[in-house]
C-alpha cells in the first residue's frame, strides 16, 4: 500500500475492511468504546561484546505493509557499527536491520521505529461465503507446509477429525472448529522457554499440547491449513498495557514481550485476526477455569478481533539470516539475533546478549509516559 493512500483507505476501511468498534475496555452494559488509535516509538538498545574480531546483528522490525490497524513511519539507528543497513528478511518484504563490527572494542546500536495502531475487530456475522474459491497468489503460499508444520499424517488426520465431529462445512465453521479445539485442548506451560519453537507435529504425536504463543497459535495455522484454509502467525512484540486484561499487555521495558498472533483468510473479506494462546494465557495468569464468564469473553472476542496494544513484524518461518551465519536456520524470526566471534549469542538471554528494547506512546512531538 503508498502511503499517499492510507488515510483515504482509513476513511473508508469500513467497507474495504469490516472494522467493528474497539471490543477491548468494553464490559457488558457499558458503552461502545470508539478504536483506539495510538502512535508509539519502539526501540532496541543494544550492547555486544567487545571480544573477536568480527560480530553481526539482526533486528526484526514493525512490517512495513501498512494497514488500517498498524501503519509504520519508519525507523533510524545510530551506533558503532562499521556497516549498516535496513533490509529485507530472506526471501521476505518483511523489515528488518542489520548491523556488522570488523574490530574488537565497543560493540552499540540503538534503532527506533515509530508505528501507528489501531484496534482490530472484523464483523463476521454479515459474511457469506460466496462460490467462488479463487485465492490470490500471495495468499497460497500459506496453505503450504512447513518444518515444524506439516500438514499431512497426524496433522492432517486431527484437522479433519475435528471439522468432522464439528459438523463443519463453510471456511468460517471449519476455522471456529479449529480454534475452539486448540483453546480447549491447549494450555499455557509457563515452563517453555522464550515463546516456543511451533513443532506441532511433536506436540500431537506426544499429546503434550503445552507451550506458549508460538507453539498454541502454531496449531490453529497447521491445522487450519491442514484442513484447507491459508492461515499464518504474524510474529511480532506487545508495545503497551492491555486496556481490558493486565496479562496481555507490556509498556516502556517491553525487552521479553514478543508475542505471535495468527490470521486466517476467508475468500471475499480477506485476512481474520484470531489468538487462542491468549485466551490460554488469560486463563493461567488469572488463574481461572476454561467455563469462568472472563475467558469466555475473551474467547468471543479473539476470534475475529485484535487489541493493537500489538505490533507485527513478520509472517516467516524457517528463516536463514545470512548464508554464512553460524545461527543456521530460524523457526521464526522475533527476537534479535547476534553471533561474535564466530558464535552465536543466547537470543532468548537479554543479560547475556546486553539488549534492551522499550516502548513509548507518543502525543503530538512529545512522549507519554
Amino acid at each position: 500500500m503508498k502511503r499517499r493512500d492510507f488515510i483515504k483507505l482509513a476513511g473508508v476501511s469500513a467497507a474495504l475492511f469490516p472494522v467493528a468498534p474497539s471490543v477491548f475496555g468494553q464490559q457488558s452494559g457499558q458503552p461502545v468504546i470508539p478504536p483506539r488509535r495510538y502512535t508509539y516509538r519502539v526501540t532496541y538498545n543494544i550492547d555486544l561484546p567487545g571480544d573477536g574480531k568480527k560480530a553481526r546483528l539482526w533486528l526484526p522490525l514493525p512490517d512495513t505493509e501498512d494497514s488500517p490497524h498498524q501503519f509504520s513511519q519508519g525507523s533510524v539507528w545510530s551506533g558503532t557499527a562499521s556497516t549498516a543497513r535496513f533490509e529485507n528478511v530472506p526471501g521476505t518484504t518483511s523489515p528488518m536491520f542489520y548491523a556488522e563490527w570488523n574490530r574488537s572494542g565497543p560493540r552499540s546500536v540503538t534503532v527506533s521505529s515509530v508505528i501507528k495502531t489501531s484496534d482490530r475487530a472484523v464483523n463476521l456475522e454479515r459474511y457469506r461465503e460466496g462460490n467462488s474459491s479463487t485465492l490470490p497468489a500471495d495468499v497460497k503460499r500459506y496453505l503450504q507446509p512447513t518444518k515444524f508444520i506439516p500438514l499431512d499424517g497426524i496433522v492432517r488426520k486431527t484437522a479433519l477429525s475435528i471439522t468432522k465431529e464439528a459438523k463443519a462445512q463453510s471456511q468460517l465453521q471449519k476455522a471456529r472448529a479449529i480454534y475452539d479445539w486448540v483453546v480447549e485442548n491447549s494450555y499455557r506451560d509457563p515452563s517453555t522457554r522464550g515463546c516456543g519453537r511451533g513443532n506441532i507435529k511433536a506436540m500431537l504425536e506426544t499429546g503434550h499440547l503445552g507451550g506458549k504463543c508460538a507453539d498454541l497459535n502454531a496449531l490453529f495455522v497447521g491445522l487450519a491449513r491442514a484442513a484447507g484454509i491459508p492461515a499464518r502467525d504474524n510474529y511480532g512484540i506487545r508495545i503497551d498495557e492491555s486496556a481490558a486484561h493486565k496479562t496481555l499487555g507490556q509498556a516502556d521495558d517491553i525487552t521479553t514481550a514478543q508475542h505471535c498472533r495468527p490470521e486466517f483468510y476467508l475468500t471475499g473479506l480477506g485476512w481474520v485476526p484470531v489468538d487462542p494462546a491468549d485466551v490460554r494465557q488469560l486463563a493461567l495468569d488469572e488463574e481461572l477455569p476454561i467455563e469462568h464468564p472472563r475467558v469466555i469473553e475473551l474467547r468471543e472476542k479473539l476470534f475475529g478481533s485484535w487489541e493493537m496494544n500489538w505490533v507485527a513484524f513478520n509472517h516467516g518461518r524457517d528463516i536463514r539470516l545470512a548464508r554464512d551465519s553460524v545461527l543456521g536456520e530460524l523457526p521464526f524470526f522475533m527476537y534479535p539475533q547476534a553471533e561474535v566471534a564466530g558464535h552465536e549469542r543466547d537470543s532468548l538471554e537479554p543479560a547475556e546478549f546486553a539488549y534492551k528494547i522499550t516502548s513509548a506512546r507518543l502525543v503530538g512531538t512529545g512522549i507519554k509516559f
